[in-house]
């Protein structure tokens, strides 16, 4: 008698096909690259009008098409605002665009001037720009200079 045997083949189960892990290129993010910030110097209604006067004043009469803000060392806690009038804003000076003035920010002072409001009053003997600055550690007497 001749036995005969099935001999069927028997293979290992093929491990499973792993899924595809997203790369940078393929992964998608739902947030913006850049998150809004605030900006670095606010004005008042008062300050507002009065830059418009000043640099539709100088623009008339020449180049200047900004104001510049900035910080010197000067007085006797260290730092005083200073203003002056700019026809380009600097490489990495801030613009500040706000009712359709513009004002530029020196690059050096942002830090000591980031989160401030600048204000103008007019009173019976004198009238001026005023910062109301909450990185202000210690002023001066006479409140001309500040220190951060």
């Amino acid at each position: 008698m001749a036995t005969t045997t099935n001999v069927t083949s028997f293979s290992a189960p093929s491990p499973p096909t792993p899924e595809p892990v997203p790369t940078a290129k393929t992964a998608t993010t739902t947030r913006p690259r850049f998150a809004p910030r605030k900006a670095a110097l606010t004005m008042t209604p008062k300050a507002v009008d009065r830059l418009r006067k000043m640099l539709t004043n100088a623009t008339d009469s020449g180049s200047p098409q900004y104001l510049k803000v900035g910080t010197k060392k000067k007085g006797c806690s260290g730092l005083s605002y200073s203003l002056e009038y700019v026809s380009t804003p600097g490489r990495f000076d801030e613009v500040i665009e706000q009712d359709g003035v513009k004002v530029v920010v020196d690059s050096k002072a942002l830090f000591s001037l980031i989160g401030s409001e600048m204000d103008y009053v007019d009173d019976v003997l004198h009238s001026e720009f005023v910062f109301n600055n909450p990185n202000v550690k210690e002023m001066c007497g006479c409140g001309e200079s500040f220190m951060v």
